[in-house]
């Protein structure tokens, strides 16, 4: 999952810096993640893993980190098998 997430980032993220170079924790808005490529990144995730975000987790701290945006995932995937 975190290598499918690090290429839509590089793919969608617009960052300035090589996605390669990012620790997993690293805050991806102070790396140059746009509110608008946020939104980008959510849509090219929701597309390859199927899934949609519920509103709760439309925040900036979902999308904070590589991290977090695999936990995020993983919680909606463990939501959608638990339904």
């Amino acid at each position: 999952m975190n290598e499918t997430i690090r290429e839509l980032l590089a793919k969608v993220g617009g960052l300035p810096v090589a996605v390669e170079t990012l620790e997993d924790g690293a805050d991806l808005y102070a790396a140059g993640l746009s509110s608008f490529a946020s939104v980008q990144l959510m849509l090219a995730i929701e597309e390859k893993f199927d899934i949609e975000f519920p509103d709760n987790l439309l925040n900036r701290k979902s999308f904070a980190s590589i991290s977090a945006i695999e936990a995020t995932v993983a919680q909606i995937l463990k939501a959608r098998e638990a339904a």
